[in-house]
């Protein structure tokens, strides 16, 4: 058994408590403090490990990208940022889209220091899976072949799973193709083509009764319907990413080659503000990073994607200490709402400190600012858009199961 003390992060604010947790890594007791434990925190804030619902681990049957990342880096890569568990998508080389591709896949992704939910892939001639999983499709041309160049033929596969729960990249395809020909990535992937394509994603998720989420959602526009059809009872939740929260375009001018994402940084610092205020309010349900590594070679080939789990703390420690964000604000987006997610096709429970869940959680000290260099990234790709970004506050410890997988304390 292991215990610990120190300041336990609640929906209601903190509270100084005692969580003990047994040999099958499961919080058995949480009690008030006594001063004795293994490890006694001290100004630390614990928080149930934060839930990464977007990433790309790029390890398949093909094994032909695990040059930039594999299940067991982007693990050691998540410990790193303080994140216990993580759901991975499905645009490989050889995608997960039957039974038999995604057991392939589920046995790889064992491989990881830490929970992996993975998502099966919706193409044009797919079909659900037998078993409870989460779905992805990609509305338009992103990294990788699994996506849909019409929307009717994305209407035409969608029917086919009434009532599953389904992850939206969205960005409308025939926009895109109008605009393919202009000079630069933003504009080929304006803001209208993702503003189009949630207003379809939010139509079919109506008409088939899906359980959706919207994926990387970058506009207010976007969010705005989102929160509408909340309202009207539609079942949908979406994610906002780090990159979008931190960049805008004004940032990025210098090197857009570097910075190139899809859907792009191409918001005002306005938006971008915006996005960081419906976040807080919650109007936004996630903090995703659609985690995407590539080498720095294809970087400046101008491939797309952007890394985060190593900083996923970090960016977090920015929200509170820069953002004045409460701390129950944080637990909300990075692990209430994920790990109730997770919890929807997992044994183990997630996202809270209560017994019976998890004993994996994330200690962040705010008083120990951090510079990300290249040398503290445990990401195969060794490459950050925050590299250089001084942070005020970084993941000192981490737990996994019961199990101290880092401690800087």
């Amino acid at each position: 058994m292991l215990t610990i003390e120190g300041n336990i992060i609640t929906e209601n604010g903190q509270a100084r408590r005692r969580v003990e947790i047994n040999d099958s890594g499961l919080i058995s007791k949480v009690t008030d403090a006594t001063g004795i434990a293994d490890i006694v925190f001290k100004d630390e804030l614990i928080f149930p490990g934060f839930i990464d619902l977007h990433v790309h681990a790029r390890e398949d049957a093909s094994h032909s990208q695990e040059y930039k990342e594999d299940f067991t880096t982007a693990g050691e890569a998540a410990i790193n940022g303080g994140v216990v568990a993580f759901a991975d998508m499905p645009n490989n080389v050889v995608s997960p889209i039957d039974d038999e591709s995604y057991n392939v896949k589920n046995n790889l992704a064992k491989k990881s220091p830490v929970e992996v939910l993975l998502y099966a892939g919706i193409g044009p001639n797919t079909n659900p899976l037998d078993k409870n999983v989460p779905y992805k499709v990609f509305m338009g041309h992103s990294v990788g072949d699994l996506f849909f160049t019409t929307l009717s033929d994305l209407e035409n596969s969608i029917s086919k799973y009434e009532g599953q729960n389904v992850s939206f990249h969205c960005e409308d395809p025939e926009i895109m193709e109008i605009s393919k020909d202009l000079p630069t990535h933003e504009m080929r992937r304006p803001a209208s083509a993702e503003i189009s394509a949630v207003d379809f994603a939010l139509y079919l998720i109506e008409k088939y009764n899906i359980v959706g989420k919207i994926c990387h959602c970058s506009t207010i526009e976007g969010i705005k319907k989102i929160v509408d059809a909340k309202k009207r009872g539609l079942k949908v939740r979406v994610e906002v990413t780090p990159h979008h929260l931190y960049f805008d375009e004004s940032m990025i001018e210098e090197n857009r080659t570097k910075f190139q994402v899809n859907p792009p940084i191409r918001q005002t610092k306005e938006n971008r503000l915006a996005l960081i205020e419906m976040l807080r309010a919650g109007d936004i349900d996630y903090l995703a990073t659609d985690h995407a590594p590539h080498s720095i070679e294809e970087k400046e080939k101008g491939i797309s994607g952007l890394t985060h789990l190593d900083t996923y703390g970090n960016f977090v420690s920015w929200l509170i200490v820069v953002h004045n964000f409460k701390p129950e604000e944080i637990l909300k987006v990075c692990s209430t709402n994920p790990g109730n997610f997770l919890n929807i096709f997992m044994e183990n429970k997630y996202g809270k400190i209560q017994e019976g869940y998890s004993g994996s959680l994330c200690m962040l000290n705010l008083n120990k600012p951090i510079c990300i260099t290249q040398n503290i990234l445990k990401t195969k790709c060794k490459w950050s858009p925050f590299l250089g970004v001084t942070f005020p506050g970084n993941v000192v410890a981490t737990i996994i199961n019961g199990v101290i997988k880092k401690n800087e304390k």
